[in-house]
C-alpha cells in the first residue's frame, strides 16, 4: 500500500486541516459504505496550527454550538472557564501574529480533555483504515506512541510511556541528555488523541518541538493532569530542529513501526507500507471533486 503525507509548512489555520482531514475520513467511510474497488490511500498531515485549545469527548462543553466570535457567548468547559478571557471561536481565515495572546477554542470528538497546539508543536495527524492495516484500537495508539519515542531517541531522548496518556521524558542533566532523578516526575512532551469511526482514525499526536507552547499550557491543566509538566525537545536541549524536520521523521518511523510490527513476521494480519508519496492540498482536494 502506498501512504500519502500532505505537510503544511506555514502556521495553519486549525479549521482549514479540520476541514482537510474530515474529506479524507468521509472518503474512507464513503469506500466502506460503497466497497468502491480501489480504498483510498491512507494519510498522514503534519503541521503547526495558530494558537488553539481543543476539548475531547471527555472535556466537551455544555453546547459545541459556537456562533459568535465574543469570547462572552463561547460554551465552554469548566478547564477552560479560567482563561475565558483569552479564548475566541474558530478563525478560518485567521492570520497568525505571534505577538497575541489569544487563542482559539475547538470542541473535538478524538478521546481524551483539555490540551493545546500551535506554533513550535508538530501536530500529525493519520487519516487510516485500522484493519486493512491490522490495528486494533490499543494497538493503535501504541503505534503513534512508539512512533514518537523513535524519533526522540534519535534526538537523544528518550521517551516512555506511563499510566498516563502521551509520551514523556525525564528532565534535562548536566551533560544535555535527558534523565529522571531520584522523585523527578516524568514531563509530557507528546499529546495522544485519537477518533475512530467504523475503524477509521483521525486525530493523532501533538510533540512540542520548540518552547514556544510552554507558556499556553502554564494557562491550563493539560489533559486534566494536575500539577504535571510539560517540556519540549528545545527544552531538553535539543536545539536548531525544524519542526518539518521532525514530521518527517516521524512519518518514516511510523511507517517502520507498522512494517516491522503488524505487516510483517509470524501472525500478522496488516498490509504492510511500500511507499510513502508527498501530496499537496490542492491534489486532495482535486482527488475528492473528481
Amino acid at each position: 500500500m502506498r501512504l500519502a503525507h500532505l505537510h503544511l509548512p506555514n502556521i495553519t489555520p486549525f479549521s482549514r486541516v479540520a476541514n482537510i482531514q474530515q474529506t479524507l475520513t468521509s472518503r474512507l467511510l464513503s469506500h466502506k459504505k460503497h466497497l468502491t474497488p480501489n480504498p483510498p490511500d491512507p494519510t498522514i498531515i503534519t503541521f503547526s496550527p495558530n494558537p488553539v485549545y481543543t476539548t475531547g469527548r471527555r472535556d466537551l462543553p455544555p453546547s459545541n454550538t459556537i456562533n459568535n466570535a465574543n469570547a462572552n457567548t463561547l460554551s465552554l468547559p469548566p478547564s477552560l472557564e479560567p482563561i475565558r478571557q483569552i479564548l475566541t471561536s474558530p478563525q478560518p481565515n485567521t492570520t497568525y501574529d505571534p505577538t497575541s495572546r489569544v487563542a482559539e477554542y475547538h470542541p473535538t470528538l478524538r478521546g481524551g480533555q483539555t490540551t493545546y497546539h500551535g506554533p513550535g508543536q508538530l501536530v500529525a495527524y493519520t487519516i487510516l483504515d485500522l484493519r486493512r492495516l491490522g490495528l486494533t484500537p490499543r494497538c493503535h495508539i501504541r503505534l503513534l506512541e512508539n512512533s514518537v519515542i523513535d524519533v526522540l531517541r534519535e534526538y537523544g531522548v528518550r521517551g516512555m510511556v506511563t499510566e498516563d496518556p502521551g509520551v514523556w521524558v525525564h528532565g534535562r542533566n548536566q551533560h544535555g541528555g535527558s534523565e529522571g532523578g531520584k522523585g523527578e516526575l516524568p514531563k509530557k512532551i507528546t499529546a495522544v488523541g485519537v477518533h475512530l469511526r467504523r475503524h477509521i482514525s483521525s486525530y493523532g499526536i501533538g510533540l512540542n518541538v520548540t518552547e514556544e507552547p510552554m507558556w499556553w499550557f502554564r494557562q491550563i491543566v493539560a489533559c486534566g493532569l494536575e500539577g504535571r509538566e510539560t517540556t519540549s525537545l528545545q527544552g531538553l536541549g535539543v536545539e536548531g530542529v525544524e519542526v518539518e524536520e521532525v514530521a518527517g521523521r516521524f512519518v518514516g518511523k511510523f511507517v517502520g513501526r507498522v512494517n516491522g510490527d503488524f505487516a510483517c513476521g509470524e501472525g500478522a494480519t496488516g498490509e504492510g507500507i511500500d511507499e510513502v508519496y508527498r501530496v499537496s492540498e490542492e491534489d486532495l482536494l482535486r482527488e475528492e471533486m473528481e
